[in-house]
């Protein structure tokens, strides 16, 4: 059986089939009247990580869409996106900055070049999706969460797992009170790409920190650290466990567990890796008056305050899913109010935790979180 994180990493790729700067442009808000014309112009700045092709797959299937560059640079990996998307491979990215037609990027680079591009966005005002994680360190993506927030850009990345009813609907329940006092809460993320030799060939550069910022530990744990941010606030301080296991990246660590302090006084621990043959458990609540499990990828929920949660059986009553954070990006560039982006600064706290958790497996002790 595949682990859950598994499938979802797959399922997620699948649905979403579904240098000097010249002349800058204010970002541009797109007319509804104008979505179904390809008005929504874009750039990949960089296309190395490993969900471009889902990405490019998606922005495909918009008709108000269009990609007029691809830059990367390995030039051979930017003309191959550039082909599969019909458009301009480019060797200079200042001609990207300096198109006025260009109203957004997509930056799928190396972690480690994303303090420059990010920069180089943000002075030709170019909207940004950047792909997680935000920087290497936590004191980088908080100057780089500055950068976009001073420019007043439209900015998210991609924690998909916020698009998931169960994870919606919990967070709605804790901020309701429903467990009661909260006495810990735990995520779980991880998959087989280690033993599947997942980052063996193209994405190889993902399992080498120097370059992608982190192991497995990391690439998978952000996403569930996301979800018990985005539902239990900022961690404190944390201590952590990382470590290789099967030595097929050399010395790239391939899972790891934390246990946190959450500023409001919750304890929570964090599970992630590349080394696992299932993962039926992805999230824990416990409290006082609840507890709820996601088991299987079924939600169970039992909360003496919410009428029929007695956890016996999956619970079915959940709210609609968003679109996934790559059509929330557009759709903000088209005007939509509503999307649910993710915030500059949200994305430079997950680093922090991450950089903290790291720390703490090199000196074996507790780390604060800065």
């Amino acid at each position: 059986m595949k682990t859950e994180m598994e499938m979802n990493r797959r399922n997620f790729l699948k649905t979403t089939t579904v240098g000097a700067v010249g002349s800058i442009a204010m970002p541009s808000i797109i007319s509804a009247a104008d979505q179904t014309q390809g008005n929504i112009v874009l750039a990949f700045v960089g296309c190395a990580h490993i969900h471009t092709p889902g990405f490019i797959n998606l922005l495909k299937s918009r008709k108000d869409v269009k990609v007029k560059y691809v830059w990367d640079h390995d030039t051979k990996r930017a003309e191959r996106r550039a082909n599969e998307l019909d458009c301009a491979a480019v060797n200079d990215a200042s001609k990207i900055w300096s198109d006025n037609e260009v109203v957004g990027v997509v930056i799928c680079s190396e972690t480690q070049l994303h303090p420059k591009l990010v920069a180089d966005a943000a002075k030709s005002k170019k909207n940004m999706f950047v792909e997680k994680p935000l920087g290497i360190t936590g004191a980088e993506s908080k100057k780089m969460a500055a950068t976009i927030q001073d420019a007043g850009l439209l900015f998210t990345t991609g924690y998909f797992m916020r698009t998931d009813p169960k994870h919606i609907f919990l967070r709605e329940q804790v901020a309701k009170g429903a467990f009661g006092k909260i006495t810990r809460v735990r995520g779980s993320n991880c998959h087989s790409g280690s033993l599947g030799g997942w980052f063996d060939t193209e994405w190889r550069w993902m399992a080498d920190p120097a370059i992608a910022g982190v192991g497995g530990f990391g690439d998978l744990g952000t996403h569930s650290l996301d979800i018990m941010m985005w539902m239990f606030g900022d961690v404190e301080s944390v201590v952590a466990d990382i470590r290789v296991v099967t030595g097929r990246y050399a010395n790239c660590d391939e899972t790891g567990e934390a246990l946190m302090k959450f500023k409001n006084g919750y304890i929570g621990t964090l599970a992630a890796g590349w080394v696992d043959v299932d993962n039926p458990v992805t999230l824990l609540i416990s409290g006082t008056n609840g507890h709820a499990v996601i088991l299987n990828n079924e939600l169970y929920f039992k909360s003496d305050k919410v009428q029929g949660a007695d956890g016996r059986k999956p619970w079915r009553d959940l709210p609609p899913s968003p679109p996934l954070p790559l059509h929330q990006f557009v759709n903000a560039i088209a005007g939509q109010k509503d999307m649910p982006l993710v915030k500059p600064d949200e994305a430079a706290a997950r680093v922090s935790v991450m950089e903290a958790a790291y720390k703490s497996a090199r000196t074996n002790g507790w780390e604060k979180v800065v």
